[in-house]
């Protein structure tokens, strides 16, 4: 059995990663690969209840250590659950958000640093890294908005613009860390154009890893 592949998708609030992975997703199904597709904080039902507690926008006390271990929590449950055993069988598997995005909210945007929040993670995780990452990039004024149309903010998209700042920072400081690791591709641009984009980008990591 060749193994699985573990593809996740990144970007800040409002770059589309959940509409593009979701399109990706379907697009790859067609072609008869065998995925699952999944996403953090949540997953599966453990997890779920975790992110319901992270993103409620009545828990305005919670510390930045608690939300990083939470989000870390959330992450082992959801991994073991469900990430390796469907990558056990050789699935692909296509994840929105993963380790890359504590790094960046919780190490930059929350100050706790990058090396802390890895380590943390490093615990949870035991070494299970993403083959490879699709990273969105959009400006951070045209994420927002994107965000702020579509309503029913949590409580992180209700953090201040400088918070924002700090996570786009963030990103830019993973991005360059696992260059070789992540793909980043313009979100900018219309919907199709990054949907094609992210769709062929992923074709070219499957067929170099089961070449």
């Amino acid at each position: 059995m060749r193994k699985g592949i573990f593809i996740t998708f990144e970007g800040n609030d409002g770059s589309g990663k959940t509409t593009v992975s979701k399109q990706v997703y379907e697009a790859l199904a067609k072609q008869g690969y065998d995925l699952l597709y999944t996403r953090e904080p949540g997953g599966i039902e453990i997890a779920e209840q975790i992110r319901k507690v992270i993103l409620n926008p009545e828990n305005t006390a919670m510390d930045a250590r608690t939300e990083a271990l939470l989000y870390a929590a959330s992450r082992r449950q959801h991994l073991v659950e469900r990430i390796l055993p469907a990558l056990a069988e050789g699935r692909i598997v296509l994840c929105d958000r993963f380790v890359d995005s504590s790094l960046a909210y919780q190490g930059v945007g929350r100050g706790l640093g990058i090396d802390a929040v890895q380590r943390i993670n490093d615990f949870a995780i035991e070494g299970c890294m993403p083959d490879a990452t699709i990273f969105l990039s959009v400006p951070l004024a045209v994420g927002l908005a994107r965000v702020t149309q579509r309503g029913n903010l949590d409580r992180l998209d209700q953090e201040n613009y400088a918070f924002h700042e700090r996570v786009a920072s963030g990103y830019e400081q993973v991005t360059q860390c696992f260059a070789q690791r992540i793909h980043v591709i313009d979100a900018s641009r219309s919907p199709k154009e990054v949907i094609q984009d992210a769709l062929e980008t992923c074709q070219r990591i499957i067929t170099s890893i089961w070449k």
